[in-house]
């Protein structure tokens, strides 16, 4: 891991356009080869994306193969690059929302779009912020994680073991909370709620932790500029009346506001997770 680490660090140097296009080779090469993984893609692009053909589906899968390989190893890039560099590579928009984040509590919400790193990277940039993250089993891989996270401003970053009171704490002293809301962890803390009309298990922790600290939801997405040019952050405006009383409806919202998301950058969505593992009790699994 470490040789892989300095491969990485070597990468960095390159041109972006150069960059993105080697993953995007390396991209279809892990499509043909690893099967597995296309198969749980295409499972669910043909539960969330029925309307589409199966040719349509295969070449959104293929392309979000390329785009997932491209955000790897442009990580480097978010890992070691000057933040000049970054900041000339990085458009937001409209612009980032800085007096609301100090303003009180905050939730940033961000999907697993492929680049979703460059979003946390461009918030680290401009004010220290907490999150969350699962604890990775290689210990070099780990730091490496943990420190290309963190370089830019002091962040508080808690492993998912560590449960909700820290994140409550760090929020209350005026640190946003870049929050992860859309994976399957299993039906503890979630609740079966429709992903593109299929019963998901889906965390009930954004509403209930905005509920808990009246905090704002600040949803935020990252996608690829065109052209290899870099990189396109949006922030959204802050959900009004979040949320509210039913906190089933709440995390309805959540997935809805992903679904309007996903369509508008389909190859981009991390469709290679088992987003619907978890299934409601008496129901087959889609997985084999």
């Amino acid at each position: 891991m470490r040789f892989v680490l300095g491969f990485m660090w070597l990468l960095h140097w390159l041109p972006l356009p150069l960059l993105g296009r080697l993953g995007e080779a390396v991209g279809s090469l892990l499509f043909a080869l690893v099967s597995s993984r296309r198969k749980i893609a295409l499972t669910n692009l043909r539960l969330c994306l029925p309307h589409l053909s199966e040719a349509e589906r295969a070449r959104i899968a293929k392309k979000h193969f390329q785009a997932y390989a491209r955000s790897v190893l442009e990580r480097s890039v978010l890992w070691w690059a000057s933040e000049a560099r970054l900041k000339r590579l990085i458009r937001v928009e409209p612009e980032m929302p800085l007096a609301a984040m100090h303003a009180g509590p905050t939730i940033l919400l961000c999907p697993h779009f492929v680049c979703l790193d460059v979003a946390g990277v461009s918030i680290a940039m401009e004010t220290s912020a907490c999150s969350i993250y699962t604890k990775q089993q290689n210990k070099a891989f780990d730091e490496a994680l943990r420190k290309g996270r963190s370089r830019f401003r002091p962040v508080k970053i808690f492993s998912r073991g560590e449960g909700v009171k820290p994140i409550i704490r760090a929020m209350r002293e005026g640190l946003p909370f870049f929050m992860l809301p859309d994976m399957d962890f299993g039906a503890k803390d979630a609740e079966f709620v429709p992903f593109f009309g299929v019963p998901a298990a889906t965390l009930t922790a954004p509403a209930r932790l905005a509920a808990a600290t009246s905090a704002k939801v600040i949803p935020v997405i990252a996608t690829f500029l065109p052209n290899y040019k870099g990189w396109k952050i949006r922030f959204y405006p802050a959900w009004e009346d979040f949320p509210g009383k039913d906190i089933g409806a709440a995390t309805r919202r959540v997935n809805a506001f992903i679904e309007e998301r996903v369509l508008e950058n389909p190859e981009e969505y991390f469709w290679a997770h088992k987003r619907f593992k978890t299934r409601p009790e008496g129901e087959p699994g889609f997985y084999g």
